[in-house]
C-alpha cells in the first residue's frame, strides 16, 4: 500500500488571477479541461511580462496545447471563469483593484490540439468591454459582481471547424506609475466549432478583421494602455485598443456543403472513469488470483503516480479519489478477495459544479441585480 496524498499538500499561490474553466451553453467542462494556462503553481495567477512577449497570445506555456477539445456550435455560448487561487481553494477572482477592460478573441487553426499555434495571425475579437459610463464600472468590477464568470457568444456565421478562444483582462492600476505597469492576463481553450462545412461568413479573411497577437502587439505607445483609472473626472471615452469586434454577417453566408464538419480530435477517451482536467483514469485490469490482484494493484498507483505528479495550477482534488481506489484494491487483495476489481467501471468523476452566475455576456447599460458574494468550489 503506498500513500501519495502529501504531495497534494503543495500550497498554490494567489497572486492577481487566472482562467481555469470553460463552460459550453452553460455546462462545465471540468476545471483545466481544454485549456491553455501556466503550469508553474506559483506563478499561474500572474500577468504577462514583459509586454513585448509570445505569451500575449495564450499566457506562459500557452504553445503548449491541451490533449482535450471541447465540441460547441456556432452561436454557443463561452462561459469563462476566473479566480485568485486557480485550484479554487479560497474565494475570489480578481482583486478590487485590479479594475480595466476585457475581450475575447477566435484564432482557427488547423488542430486545436497542436503546439506552437497560438502566437501569430489568424486572431479576430468576438467582445469586449471597458468601461460603463452608466453604472461607473470597468468591465473587471462587473466580472467580480458576476463571482469570476465571464462569457462570449461564437458568432453564428463563424466557419465550423477547430478554435483557440483567448481571453484578456486588463487592470490598469500601475498603468500610471514610473514605470507604467499596465498588466495582462490571458489564456486560450480550444475549442471544435461543429457545423456544417462552407456555411460560414465567406468575406471574413479577405476583409483583414484578424490581427497578429505576438511579442510585436502591445507597447506603451498604446494609449489604453497607460489609462489613468485614478483621474478625475476620467478622461473618456476609453481608447479601447485592438481590433473591432467581429461578428460575421448573415447576408455573406453560404448555404455550404452540407456536410456537417464534426470533431474526431481531443475527444474524451473511452473508458474515463475519473476525469482530473485534461488527465484520465482508467479501469485496471481484471483478475481471479492472487497474482493478478496485486498486478492490478500496481496498474492502479501507476496512474495514481501520474495523477498527483502532473496536476495543473487547477489542482489534484480528484486524485484522492483514485487513491481511494487503489487503497479499496490493496484492501481486498490482503484480504484473499482475488476478484475484481471492486466497482468495475464505475465513473468516479464528481458531478460538476453549475455556473454561480449569469452566462449572458457582460454589457455596457445593462444595470447588474447580481450582488458580489464569496463563494467557493
Amino acid at each position: 500500500m503506498r500513500l501519495l496524498n502529501a504531495l497534494g499538500l503543495i500550497p498554490l499561490v494567489a497572486g492577481h488571477t487566472i482562467m481555469t474553466t470553460l463552460y459550453v451553453d452553460g455546462e462545465n467542462q471540468g476545471d483545466g479541461v481544454c485549456i491553455r494556462m501556466n503550469r508553474d503553481p506559483e506563478h499561474a495567477t500572474f500577468p504577462i511580462e514583459p509586454l513585448a512577449n509570445d505569451a500575449m497570445a495564450c499566457g506562459y506555456d500557452g504553445e503548449t496545447a491541451s490533449a482535450r477539445i471541447c465540441p460547441a456550435a456556432q452561436g454557443s455560448t463561452l462561459t469563462f471563469e476566473f479566480r485568485e487561487y486557480a485550484d479554487g481553494s479560497s474565494p475570489g477572482s480578481i482583486d478590487e483593484s485590479h479594475k480595466g477592460p476585457c475581450a475575447v478573441y477566435m484564432k482557427r487553426v488547423l488542430h486545436a490540439d497542436a503546439d506552437n499555434n497560438a502566437a501569430g495571425p489568424g486572431w479576430f475579437k468576438i467582445w469586449e468591454l471597458d468601461y460603463d459610463s452608466s453604472d461607473g464600472k470597468w468591465c473587471t468590477e462587473k466580472l467580480i459582481e458576476n463571482n469570476g464568470f465571464l462569457s462570449a457568444k461564437i458568432p453564428q456565421v463563424i466557419e465550423p471547424g477547430p478554435y483557440l478562444v483567448r481571453t484578456e483582462l486588463l487592470a490598469l492600476h500601475a498603468a500610471q506609475d514610473d514605470p507604467r505597469d499596465p498588466q495582462f492576463y490571458v489564456g486560450c481553450a480550444q475549442v471544435f466549432v461543429e457545423g456544417v462545412v462552407g456555411s460560414g461568413d465567406k468575406v471574413r479573411l479577405t476583409e483583414g478583421n484578424t490581427v497578429t497577437i505576438d511579442a510585436s502587439t502591445y507597447d506603451l505607445s498604446v494609449p489604453g494602455l497607460t489609462f489613468n483609472i485614478y483621474e478625475t473626472p476620467l478622461a473618456l471615452p476609453y481608447p479601447m485598443y485592438g481590433p473591432a469586434v467581429y461578428t460575421g454577417s448573415a447576408s455573406n453566408s453560404r448555404s455550404g456543403t452540407g456536410k456537417v464538419m464534426t470533431q474526431v480530435r481531443g475527444l474524451k477517451p473511452a473508458g474515463c472513469i475519473l476525469q482530473r482536467d485534461d488527465w484520465c483514469g482508467f479501469e485496471v485490469s481484471d483478475y481471479t488470483d492472487q497474482d493478478g490482484c496485486w498486478a492490478s494493484s500496481k496498474e492502479c498507483w501507476d496512474q495514481a503516480d501520474v495523477c498527483w505528479n502532473t496536476a495543473p495550477p487547477t489542482g489534484n482534488k480528484n486524485c484522492q479519489l483514485w487513491q481511494d481506489k487503489c487503497t479499496n484494491i490493496d484492501e481486498n487483495c490482503e484480504a484473499g478477495n482475488w476478484t475484481g476489481p471492486p466497482n468495475k467501471g464505475k465513473v468516479l468523476t464528481p458531478e460538476l459544479s453549475k455556473v454561480a452566475g449569469s452566462i449572458e455576456p457582460l454589457a455596457k447599460g445593462a444595470a447588474s441585480s447580481r450582488k458580489h458574494r464569496r463563494w467557493g468550489h
